[in-house]
């Protein structure tokens, strides 16, 4: 079982509209409704794959409990954490030519008696979890050593944690040690303050991310691939995609592949690559299930091209 924590989920509307004409009424020509929050998409990634995953999250008014019921329908077990404040509704307008304008509400503020529950829920579901993703941006209320306390009580039960999050609740919890982190780019520079222009950078950095804590780091280059170092060395891995059609949670998708795959060494790698790349071939926020993989069309190696220039290269914000 993935044990999954999504401090500020989201109920997630998408609005097709022909063109994004400011000032002017707009007429969607498709809607559609989703659970959002990265811990979500790793639980939707996990269950389309055929596997357990409890979900933990804090929940409130009607739109948590229509997050509830959605996420029900998708075969995910929900460990709802009530709390006063309405979980957010984010709104995103998609454009014929693949523009997404999202509008991310805040969320509630989580008071310090609902943090504690949070917590208290992730510890109660431990015992059960081959692993924990924690993952997302935290809601106001949550100080950035709510992870690095995450972590620790994690630890205390004998799981395993996988970390998704940026700045400074990343850099706090790095002194906890969690097992895995996944930065993108961005967040790998921001991590280490300078940009990154090569895949030889991006090694770099993430053996300085380790030496911060992380026992390993699996990090996502967008088109260029992925990179998994740890204690066993450093790996590469990428795969031809022919057509990308919408690139929303495929980082999720990537890592739920990685956790279900193990988590450590080239396979579990191999499988993100391939999950993440078979996501970004679907559309929307849509996971991949596994018909959607190619295996054959991922490549993993030891040999890093350190000199090769990012097509995103990663820049401290």
């Amino acid at each position: 079982m993935i044990l999954t924590v999504t401090p500020n989920p989201s109920l997630d509307r998408t609005y097709e509209v022909p063109a994004l004409d400011r000032g002017e009424v707009l007429r969607a020509t498709a809607e559609r409704m989703d659970p959002g929050g990265k811990g979500v998409n790793v639980s939707r990634a996990v269950a389309a794959a055929g596997h357990r995953t409890v979900a933990v999250m804090p929940l409130g008014g009607a739109p948590g409990a229509l997050v509830a019921e959605l996420l029900t329908g998708q075969r995910i077990e929900v460990a709802p954490v009530l709390v006063v404040g309405a979980t957010r509704s984010n709104i995103a307008l998609a454009e014929p030519d693949g523009t997404l304008t999202k509008i991310n509400a805040p969320g509630p503020e989580l008071s310090a008696a609902e943090a504690e529950s949070l917590l208290s829920a992730v510890t109660a579901h431990s015992a059960s979890a081959a692993w924990i993703a924690c993952c997302g941006s935290l809601p106001r209320g949550l100080a950035p050593q709510w992870y690095a306390e995450l972590v620790t009580r994690a630890h205390a039960a004998g799981a395993r944690v996988a970390l998704d999050t940026s700045g400074p609740s990343l850099l706090a919890a790095l002194r906890s040690r969690p097992d895995v982190v996944k930065p993108n780019a961005d967040e790998l520079a921001q991590a280490v303050g300078r940009p990154l222009a090569t895949l030889g950078d991006a090694v770099k950095a993430a053996e300085e991310v380790r030496g911060l804590g992380a026992g390993a780091v699996l990090a996502s280059l967008g088109a260029d691939g992925q990179l998994l170092v740890s204690s066993a060395g450093a790996f590469y891995g990428h795969a031809s995609v022919t057509a990308v059609r919408s690139n929303v949670g495929a980082g999720d998708a990537s890592l739920a592949g990685f956790l279900a795959a193990g988590g450590e060494g080239p396979k579990a790698l191999s499988a993100a690559v391939a999950h993440g790349a078979a996501a970004v071939q679907l559309p929307g926020s849509v996971m991949p299930k596994p018909t959607d993989l190619d295996p054959s069309a991922v490549t993993v190696t030891a040999d890093i091209p350190l000199d090769r220039a990012l097509t995103e290269q990663g820049n401290p914000r």
